[in-house]
């Protein structure tokens, strides 16, 4: 490193100017990296809605005041959404770090000194005094240090928002899941009722000598599996109530203690409403702030490219000072010596070993890097919007089908009890009937429960509500 001190100002500004037109760092930004963004979905959710429909607190639209009380709870109390917030906070006072590096530095100093030699008369001294210090930005390291940070806590913001999509999308899946299962509880314990009925009969049947021990048999059995379901349902419910907890930032438990008095009696599933209408797959990219995060990203790691190549070149340093000294502090206002220096310098980097190249070289690897990982973001953001376009097709077309079986099915349970009553049947025309009607009331349930889950993550999917404005604004 070779240095100048000491330069007059006026030529230290000369130097400063006169190399700072030999600089050839670009600012402009490259276009993000192609990716294959289709002109519509593959797969479609039924007829448009004539209008777009905001997303904005898209769980409203359920109508369950009970789930839009767990949502606002999980995004005020939830621990991830709590830790993207801190470090959203660690992001900006970065970046407050990095805007402050690029204006001088200011500091005031104040000492006092007494010496004394044998039995002299002690020698006091008394200073005061300013130091000021600045590293101009030739080159443009330090703005794009500052660009960087500026980027980072852009990513972090958005980072925040997709933990809260992610988060309000969770807490309705498991809260819709929680009502599925209460849904199928009560099948279970209905079908248990009509089986308890059932083997009743069988057995006043047997004392008749009109039915057989096994007739009595397979319908003890057939009630003790129904009622073996009960117990594993109870369990998922409990599971259930306990993620709702942890999720709302509350301990295990805790949630039936407080709400459990409104979300342990059976309700049934929320079901949104039908008038869904789809952005285009370019819209949606917009909207996903995972999306968003990972373009910032991209911004991010082309700034520490320029910071690298920026450190290649000359560095500069303007320092000064001024200072009162004087023998009594008394005098130190009045009548002291005034000391003032200035220094100007520059280091030049002469040979480092291939460092400050390779610095560079491992800068762009991460531009790559942070680059295919937006085309990660976008391929993962296509393919959840048409997996939950395709599900929802699906189960809506299942959830119609077995709504029909389960009527007939209804019907034929009817039908057989009757006929068994009357000896016009066998009794194992019965159980199969009556597990059928179970299996099916079990299938219509579930497919009710997934059809809202499927709404749910095509919401997560399309963005969450979540826009760009939002990131400007600012939490």
């Amino acid at each position: 490193m070779h240095s100048v001190g000491r330069l007059p100002a006026r030529a230290a500004w000369v130097l400063v100017v006169a190399l700072a037109g030999c600089s050839t760092l670009s600012s402009q930004r490259p276009a993000l990296p192609p990716t294959p963004v289709p002109a519509a979905w593959s797969a479609t959710s039924g007829a448009p809605a004539p209008a777009a429909v905001s997303l904005g607190q898209w769980w409203q639209r359920f109508n369950d005041p009970q789930l839009s009380a767990l949502v606002t709870q999980a995004l005020q109390a939830n621990t991830d959404v709590r830790t993207a917030q801190a470090a959203l906070q660690q992001s900006r006072a970065l970046r407050d770090v990095r805007a402050a590096g690029l204006g001088p530095t200011v500091k005031a100093s104040a000492s006092a000194q007494s010496n004394q030699t044998n039995s002299n008369t002690p020698a006091n001294t008394f200073q005061a005094g300013f130091d000021a210090s600045w590293e101009p930005d030739v080159f443009g390291g330090l703005r794009s240090t500052l660009s960087a940070a500026e980027a980072d806590a852009q990513a972090a913001q958005a980072n925040l928002a997709n933990v809260q999509v992610s988060m309000a999308a969770e807490v309705a899946v498991t809260y819709i899941d929680l009502r599925g299962l209460q849904e199928r509880l009560a099948i279970a314990r209905s079908n248990l009722a009509a089986q308890t009925e059932t083997l009743q009969i069988t057995r006043w049947r047997a004392q008749a000598g009109l039915a057989s021990s096994l007739d009595v048999e397979q319908a003890v059995a057939a009630s003790e599996q129904t009622g073996a379901q009960i117990p594993a349902l109870q369990t998922s419910v409990a599971q259930d109530l306990s993620s709702l907890a942890v999720l709302t930032g509350q301990a295990p438990g805790a949630l039936r203690d407080t709400v459990g008095a409104v979300l342990t009696p059976p309700a049934a599933v929320p079901q949104p409403p039908p008038d869904l209408a789809l952005s285009i797959p370019a819209q949606t990219l917009r909207q996903r702030p995972d999306v968003r995060a990972a373009e910032h990203r991209i911004s991010a790691a082309l700034d520490r490219v320029a910071q690298a190549d920026a450190a290649r070149y000359p560095g500069f340093q303007i320092s000064g000072s001024v200072g009162l000294s004087a023998l009594t502090l008394s005098t130190l206002t009045n009548g002291a010596t005034v000391l003032n220096s200035l220094l100007a310098s520059v280091s030049v980097p002469l040979f480092d070993g291939g460092a400050a190249r390779a610095q560079v070289r491992a800068q762009e690897a991460a531009l790559e890097q942070a680059r295919v990982a937006y085309q990660a973001a976008v391929l993962t953001a296509l393919k959840d919007v048409e997996d939950a376009l395709v599900a929802l097709q699906g189960d809506r077309e299942r959830l119609a089908r077995l709504q029909a079986a389960t009527e007939a099915a209804a019907n034929a349970d009817l039908l057989a009890r009757q006929r068994y009553a009357s000896g016009l049947i066998d009794f194992r025309t019965v159980l199969d009937t009556q597990r059928t009607l179970l299996s099916t009331q079990d299938s219509v349930a579930t497919t009710r429960a997934s059809l809202s889950s499927d709404h749910v993550r095509l919401y997560k999917a399309l963005g969450g509500g979540w826009t760009p404005a939002q990131e400007m604004a600012g939490p």
